[in-house]
């Protein structure tokens, strides 16, 4: 199919094709977050490490997806979405065979940094391609289903994962099947590229129209650097993680040391809470479709999300309970996500969707880099109900810099209408 015959495909067929694709590559991404945390406690056996050495294992990995996430942006606007996006998945199929074949904890960061690189271009190639290809009828509802699919991601690797560790009796194999998925996701976004070419409508005048007009303007690449919505964002970003961290790599050992609940029971938790978040989104992307004020929607869902958190970690409830609380926290969660995305968007500057993305979702990652280890210290030295509180308390601090981004647009858009 050509350029002109995409270009003449019924929009919602057009739409839905490149949601869905988009949606499989960003649940992929999410799988390799988690593709070796599930396995901490068969690595602590056969490799003799601590807890904090692994924490420090996924910090590499969200260290090297946030510096290349910024970098990446800026080569998404050069190079295009489509072409970096089968890179990224090629580096995951190498983060795989690299852990399956793991000697040592040497190995092991080796393979988390392939994993790291091959995830940091994704929230740039995602929301390019969602941004330049989806109608603006249905944009919001593309946020949801890019939110939903990351979810699904981290709730099927745990079980994935752990399954096939016990079901073969080796965490290696496990790996392998990991390594195996991410080669069929890269062969089918190749047999379906047409569908995510997000350069598919440019025309050369349209280029050479948007070159010219940077030229006469003389601004840097790096001048959105400078608007606050930018580091509001990234700090948004930042906080929301670090809450989301504690729960993936910590909240079912916590379960299990607090509530005396049998591993097996507490390893659902990261899996019920990333189904009740994705749940949450598809009410989230109708609202996030029909709301001016985001930051409202935001604030409503984490701050319940905070309180079910900070309820777990009271250590009141009966155990099954808790993990069934802690679960239904990421339903809060999901229901802010496409207000989120959709922020995001309103405060990117023309031109510069790659960069922005890149640059405000590094923020993801940063406070994945920085979480893993603090929660990882505070698991080694006994102190779990904090782990659980200091989840809370970050998903609130979130709250405050959501708002002041949503402020400032209001204010913005308030301005604007009074000059119209």
């Amino acid at each position: 199919m050509t350029a002109s015959e995409i270009a003449t495909a019924a929009p919602e067929r057009r739409d839905a094709r490149t949601i869905g694709l988009v949606g499989l590559a960003h649940g992929s991404s999410h799988f390799f977050h988690l593709l070796l945390p599930p396995l901490f406690p068969w690595l602590i056996a056969d490799f003799n490490t601590s807890y904090s050495q692994l924490g420090a294992m996924v910090s590499l990995f969200f260290v090297v997806s946030g510096v290349g996430q910024m970098l990446s942006g800026f080569l998404v606007d050069k190079v295009g979405a489509q072409r970096v996006l089968l890179a990224a998945l090629s580096s995951f199929v190498v983060a795989g065979l690299m852990a399956a074949a793991a000697q040592n904890y040497t190995m092991l960061l080796a393979a988390s940094f392939f994993a790291g690189l091959g995830n940091a271009p994704f929230h740039p190639v995602d929301f390019t391609i969602l941004n330049k290809r989806v109608t603006a009828n249905n944009i919001g509802h593309a946020f949801s289903v890019h939110g939903i699919s990351g979810n699904i991601g981290w709730a099927m690797a745990p079980v994935f994962m752990m399954g096939i560790t016990t079901w073969t009796g080796s965490w290696r194999i496990a790996c392998v099947c990991g390594a195996l998925f991410a080669a069929s996701v890269l062969v089918t976004m190749w047999c379906n590229r047409r569908w995510l070419d997000d350069r598919a409508f440019d025309t050369a005048a349209g280029h050479a129209k948007a070159h010219a007009a940077a030229a006469a303007s003389g601004e840097s690449p790096f001048a959105y650097l400078k608007l606050p919505a930018v580091w509001m964002c990234f700090a948004f970003f930042f906080f929301s993680t670090v809450a989301l961290s504690a729960i993936q790599n910590f909240a079912s050992t916590v379960l299990h040391l607090m509530y005396d609940l049998p591993l097996t029971q507490t390893a659902l938790v990261v899996t019920g809470f990333m189904l009740c978040g994705a749940v949450g989104m598809v009410g989230g992307g109708f609202l996030a479709q029909r709301t001016q004020r985001l930051e409202k929607i935001i604030a409503t869902f984490l701050l319940l999300a905070a309180a079910c958190l900070a309820l777990v970690a009271t250590g009141w409830l009966p155990g099954t309970l808790a993990l069934v609380v802690a679960s239904v926290a990421g339903f809060g969660h999901g229901l802010a996500g496409p207000s989120r995305d959709m922020l995001i968007k309103r405060a990117t500057p023309a031109g510069a969707t790659g960069r922005v993305y890149g640059t405000v979702y590094s923020g993801l990652d940063s406070g994945f880099a920085v979480a893993a280890p603090m929660f990882g210290w505070m698991m080694d030295h006994q102190l779990h109900s904090q782990v659980f509180f200091g989840a809370s308390l970050a998903l609130a601090v979130s709250v405050l810099a959501a708002s002041a981004v949503g402020v400032q647009l209001h204010h913005k858009r308030m301005a604007a209408q009074a000059t119209a």
